[in-house]
C-alpha cells in the first residue's frame, strides 16, 4: 500500500527525503532539518552547492529495476530485511509476522468482554514478540547468541501455541465469526521500493544531472514490506501454523550450526543436539503438513488467490520435505560415525534421503519467484538433491562392489564415477546459492558430507583406476546403474489442532447471536 508524498519544494528537502530513504539515523536527519532552514534563501531553492551536489550523488546510488519504473536502493531496505543470513545449516526461506488489528472494533459486538480481552491479548504479544524476532533474522547467524536466540524462539513459540486454542473459535463448526476479522501479516523478505507511476529514466537522468529536481508530489514510497490482508480466519490459522513451521526449522538450524573451540578447531556436534535436531524438523514438518490437510482446503478459492507464495501448496510441500530430508541427512550422518551401522543401512538412507529432495525439488522447482528468497529457496532444494544423489550412488557403488563378478564391478565404477560428478554439480550449486541475495556462507562441513565430500572423489578414482587395469575399455560400463526404491520410513509428526479454549464454551452463543442479528439491523 503506497501513501504519497506531500509536494515539497527545493533540493535542501529533497536532500532530507532521500537521506531518509537511504537509512540515516534519527538524530542526523534532525540536525539536516536544522542545517537546511539556516541555509535555506528565499532568493533560490533553499540548497547550497554542496548539498546540490550531495542530492546527485545519493540519486546515483539508487538503480533502476528492470521490471518497469521502479527505484530501489541496496542501503534503502528496513532493518528488518537481512542483506546476509550468514552460515545456513537448515535454510528457512523469509520470514511472517502478523500485524496488529483491532479486534475490539471487529469482533465487540459478538464476544464477550473476557474473551475479547484474551483474544487481542494474545495476539498483541506475538505481534509484539514476532517484531522483536525480525530483527535477530536479520542479523548474520554468527552474531546471534545461540541459547538466549534459541530461548526467544521457543517463548514465541510457546506463544503462538497459547494463541491458537482462542483463535480456533472463529473457525469452530457453525461459527459465524470466521469472515469477521480481517488478519493482516507482513512479508519481511519483500524488498521496500520506492514506486514511480508514469515516471521513466529520461526524467531521473534530470533528477541527477539538474537543478530541477521531479515534485516529490508524484513519487509514492512503497511499504517497506509486503502486506497480505484478508477477512477469514482460517487465514489466520495457515499463517500461524506456518509461523510455528518457521521458527521451528531456525531452532534447528540454531542447534546445527558447527561450533568452533577457542583453539579454532571445529567442535562434533553432540549426538543428543543432533538428534532433538530431528524431533524439531519432525515437528514442523507437522505443522506444514497440518498446515497443507486442514487449514488450506478451509480457505475459500477467492481468498486463496490473494495468499503469498510463502502459502502456496507447493512451496508448503517442498518446505515438509525439506526437513523430512534432512532429517535423513542427520540419520545418515550418524549411521557413518556408528560402527554398527551396515552398508546397507548407509545406502537406504542415503536412498531415501534423495527421495525426500527430489520430491521437493518437484514442488518448488517449476514455480516463479519475483524475489531472491524464493529463488534461494530453490537453489537450497537444488543443491541438497544433488548431494543426496551423490550420497546414494556412492553407497550403492559400494555395495555393488561387493560382487564377485565383472559386470557388477563395472557397475559400480560407474555408480562412484556417477557420485562424482554429481558431488561436482552440488558444489555448484551450493556456490550458487550462498551468492543469491540474501547471501550467505556455507558453514564448516559436517555430518555425512564432511565424509563423502573425502571419500567419493578418492573412492570413484581408485575403482576407476582398477576396473580398467582389470577389465578392457570397451566391456566397462558406461551409464548409471539404477537405484534401489525404497519406501520412505520418515514421516511429519501428526500433528492436530488443539482444542477450543474453554472460554468459549463459556459464551452463550444464541445471546451472542442475537447481538449480532440486532447490530446487523
Amino acid at each position: 500500500m503506497s501513501t504519497m508524498l506531500e509536494q515539497r519544494g527545493g533540493s535542501a528537502t529533497l536532500l532530507l527525503d532521500a537521506r531518509r530513504w537511504l537509512g540515516f539515523s534519527e538524530k542526523r536527519k534532525k540536525k539536516e532539518i536544522v542545517d537546511a532552514r539556516a541555509e535555506r534563501n528565499p532568493a533560490d531553492d533553499g540548497s547550497s552547492p554542496r548539498q546540490r551536489n550531495e542530492v546527485s550523488v545519493m540519486w546515483r546510488r539508487i538503480r533502476v529495476s528492470n521490471m518497469g519504473c521502479v527505484l530501489s536502493s541496496p542501503r534503502d531496505a528496513s532493518p528488518l530485511r537481512a542483506g546476509s543470513i550468514g552460515e545456513v545449516a537448515v535454510f528457512v526461506p523469509g520470514f511472517r509476522i502478523p500485524k496488529t488489528v483491532d479486534l475490539t472494533q471487529q469482533l465487540g459486538d459478538f464476544l464477550s468482554k473476557s474473551l475479547l480481552d484474551r483474544f487481542s491479548a494474545l495476539r498483541t504479544r506475538i505481534v509484539s514478540m514476532a517484531s522483536i524476532e525480525a530483527k535477530q533474522f536479520a542479523k548474520p547467524m554468527r552474531r546471534r547468541t545461540t541459547t538466549r536466540h534459541g530461548s526467544a524462539l521457543s517463548e514465541l513459540l510457546r506463544a503462538v501455541e497459547d494463541y491458537l486454542p482462542i483463535l480456533l473459535g472463529l473457525v469452530n463448526d457453525g461459527s459465524q465469526l470466521t469472515d469477521k476479522v480481517k488478519f493482516i501479516w507482513i512479508n519481511l523478505e519483500d524488498e521496500a521500493e520506492v514506486s514511480i507511476g508514469i515516471i521513466c529514466l529520461p526524467i531521473l537522468m534530470k533528477i541527477t544531472n539538474s537543478h530541477d529536481f521531479l515534485p516529490l508530489h508524484k513519487l509514492s514510497l512503497l511499504n517497506a514490506r509486503k502486506e497480505t490482508a484478508i477477512t477469514n480466519a482460517w487465514y489466520e490459522v495457515l499463517s500461524v501454523l506456518h509461523l510455528m513451521a518457521m521458527l521451528s526449522l531456525f531452532q534447528a538450524n540454531l542447534l546445527l550450526l558447527p561450533k568452533m573451540s577457542h583453539e579454532g578447531y571445529q567442535l562434533k556436534i553432540p549426538e543428543e543436539r543432533r538428534k532433538t535436531s530431528i524431533d524439531i524438523l519432525l515437528k514442523a514438518a507437522g505443522y506444514l503438513d497440518s498446515a497443507i490437510r486442514h487449514a488450506l482446503p478451509q480457505i475459500p478459492p477467492e481468498y486463496r488467490k490473494e495468499l503469498p507464495v510463502d502459502l502456496e501448496e507447493r512451496v508448503l510441500r517442498a518446505l515438509c520435505l525439506q526437513a523430512l530430508g534432512q532429517c535423513v541427512d542427520i540419520q545418515l550422518g550418524m549411521a557413518i560415525d556408528s560402527t554398527k551401522a551396515t552398508l546397507a543401512v548407509k545406502r537406504r538412507l542415503a536412498c531415501e534421503m534423495m527421495s525426500y529432495w527430489h520430491q521437493a525439488h518437484g514442488n518448488i522447482g517449476m514455480l516463479c519467484f519475483d524475489n531472491g528468497w524464493g529463488k534461494k529457496h530453490q537453489l537450497f532444494v537444488k543443491w541438497k538433491y544433488a548431494e543426496a544423489k551423490a550420497a546414494a550412488y556412492y553407497y550403492h557403488g559400494l555395495i555393488l562392489d561387493e560382487g564377485n563378478t565383472e559386470k557388477s564391478h563395472g557397475m559400480a565404477a560407474a555408480a562412484l564415477q556417477t557420485a562424482e560428478e554429481v558431488l561436482t554439480e552440488s558444489k555448484k550449486s551450493c556456490e550458487d546459492f550462498h551468492v543469491m541475495p540474501p547471501t550467505s556462507r556455507n558453514p564448516p562441513l559436517w555430518g555425512s558430507m564432511k565424509y563423502l565430500s573425502e571419500k567419493i572423489p578418492k573412492d570413484a578414482s581408485n575403482k576407476i583406476r582398477i576396473n580398467r587395469d582389470l577389465y578392457s575399455e570397451e566391456r566397462n560400463l558406461k551409464s548409471a546403474p539404477s537405484l534401489p526404491d525404497f519406501a520412505l520410513a520418515l514421516v511429519p509428526d501428526d500433528y492436530q489442532l488443539p482444542p477450543l479454549d474453554p472460554l468459549w464454551s463459556q459464551e452463550d452463543y444464541h445471546d451472542r447471536k442475537l447481538v449480532k442479528e440486532k447490530h446487523e439491523d
